[in-house]
């Protein structure tokens, strides 16, 4: 079993501290999964910078994760043929040229443009960087190098909304700038690899063997993949506005019709052939199969919990995209703290299914906290709710990927990687368009229930409305003008309480499927890390 925890370096390593390696590897992945988030306090600005509807700036967000999950499974196809240090360095040149040229763009059309090619040159330093990072570090110390990684990949969605709102709030910048503070970093980060990165020997053999073999692309698996993961992103995006199945112009059903179609030919394609570009066999494996399903509903409460947030902060409490984000950010620092302490745990032999029940408690718990808010609460009292809910995704974190490697075999173990990573991205789409048709219909719902008891016979609302014309009457001196300004007041604190209980509902509903998720916790096989085991998240 020790075999496929641990992977043991390449021999012939250059004599470069595996420190600077780490960091070298990590800066560029923390730049990339930043990426994922930091547009998304950005989207009302953008659409005014552009001349652009806001509806259609979603697009900003979604063309740039449906390129990232059409690349994620096929990364490790690319990194064998191009060479993974090739590989790696052309991403981040492509990605930080892609940066660039997303803060110039002139249209809307234009940025969706470049945001794909931001996404498609993104999706590969993920996979690149842990590959990078085992083959760098002895199995002893594997372990700390995957939970610096793992500490990046968590802190960057986090910081994301609050680095965004500063930069597009900001009386010196404007949300161009999301995009150009990529460009130092990615090129500082293409010379560091340059100079620092070296493919081991085994890949080198291994890449002129699949030279000599010659192109082997299975481009059915890929046109098929590609096509499936596009409807699935625009269907989530775009499903609420275009009323789902209810769109008199068919668009979701062709939509629903491309990705479910297309992901069962997908899987009965590529369980027919030898060397697949998206290999599902990791999921007969009992351990991976339950983990990819608890870490997609994970990613999908922690994005869906960080859309709704902000929504709430902005629209009901008039916070602006920095106050907003900085609200969010102190969870970083316990994300970095709980990681740190579950790894510590897990070396000590204590069992992962613990640890991924606490993490799933907590994450319950933080989201039913934010549940039960009001709208007389202080920013105090949002932040120690979001700290719940990060520590409780950070603490199931390592043990997750403990449990989904544990028992996978070492030659699944890429394809396992990959899959793993696109469930994950995956997950939180899925939480992000399930948090927005929720709170636009549960509005609806609540706005409908008041108005059940808006009515001349309610006492309450009699009262309320004799003492709202009253004060109105003093600044107006017109009965018919105070009656009118009464109204508008009774009609907007009507829809600020139905969309209030809308957010609210969000977070009880990620709370209920929190709690769902513990019933899966059983079903997993004992997961101890032994020693020298790497815990991050590949």
């Amino acid at each position: 079993m020790s075999e496929t925890l641990a992977i043991a370096p390449s021999a012939a390593k250059a004599e470069i501290n595996p420190w600077i390696v780490a960091a070298v590897v990590v800066i560029p992945t923390f730049m990339e999964v930043l990426d994922t988030t930091i547009a998304n306090v950005a989207l009302h600005y953008i659409a005014g910078g552009l001349s652009a509807a806001v509806t259609d700036s979603e697009w900003v967000i979604t063309s740039y994760l449906a390129a990232n999950a059409t690349i994620l499974p096929i990364s490790g196809w690319l990194s064998a043929r191009l060479g993974r240090r090739n590989y790696f360095i052309g991403s981040i040149a492509v990605f930080t040229l892609a940066s660039g040229l997303c803060g110039t763009a002139s249209s809307l059309e234009e940025l969706i443009l470049f945001r794909v090619l931001q996404g498609l040159a993104g999706g590969g330093l993920q996979p690149s960087s842990q590959a990078i990072l085992l083959d760098a570090f002895p199995p002893s110390k594997q372990g700390a190098a995957m939970t610096m990684f793992g500490m990046a990949a968590l802190i960057a969605p986090v910081v994301g909304p609050t680095l965004g709102g500063y930069l597009t709030v900001n009386n010196n910048t404007d949300w161009r700038w999301i995009f150009f503070i990529n460009i130092p970093i990615g090129l500082i980060g293409c010379v560091a690899a340059l100079y620092t990165l070296r493919d081991p020997d085994y890949l080198v053999q291994q890449r002129a063997e699949l030279r000599k073999e010659g192109l082997r692309l299975d481009g059915i698996g890929l046109g098929v993949l590609a096509l499936s993961l596009s409807a699935w992103e625009i269907l989530l995006s775009k499903g609420q506005e275009w009323d789902w199945f209810g769109d008199p112009f068919g668009r979701v059903q062709v939509l629903t019709f491309c990705f479910v179609g297309g992901l069962i030919f997908l899987i009965w394609h590529e369980l027919r052939i030898a060397e697949p570009i998206v290999n599902f066999r990791p999921l007969a494996e009992r351990n991976f199969a339950v983990s990819t399903i608890i870490v997609f509903c994970a990613y999908a409460v922690l994005y869906g919990a960080s859309t709704t947030l902000p929504g709430l902060l902005q629209t009901l409490f008039g916070y602006d995209a920095l106050a907003a984000g900085m609200v969010m950010s102190p969870s970083g620092i316990f994300a970095i703290m709980a990681i740190v302490i579950a790894g510590a745990v897990l070396q000590r032999g204590v069992d992962g299914r613990y640890l991924i029940a606490l993490g799933l408690v907590l994450m319950a718990v933080g989201c039913y906290w934010m549940s039960i808010m009001n709208l007389g609460i202080s920013p105090g009292q949002v932040v120690w709710p979001r700290v719940l809910l990060i520590v409780g995704l950070s603490t199931l974190f390592a043990p997750l990927n403990v449990a989904a490697y544990m028992y996978t075999p070492l030659r699944l173990r890429a394809s396992a990687v990959g899959l793993f990573a696109l469930l994950r991205n995956e997950g939180g789409s899925v939480g992000t368009s399930l948090a927005q048709t929720m709170e636009i219909r549960r509005e609806h719902f609540h706005t409908s229930r008041m108005n059940e008891f808006l009515d001349p016979l309610n006492p309450a609302l009699n009262e309320y409305f004799e003492q709202t014309q009253k004060y109105m009457l003093q600044f107006t001196s017109d009965p018919v003008a105070a009656r009118d300004m009464s109204l508008q007041v009774l009609a907007d604190l009507r829809l600020e309480q139905s969309a209030s209980l809308a957010f609210f509902d969000d977070f009880y509903l990620f709370a209920v499927l929190a709690v769902c998720l513990l019933a899966m916790v059983p079903l997993m096989k004992r997961s101890v890390a032994e020693k020298g085991a790497h815990l991050g998240a590949e």
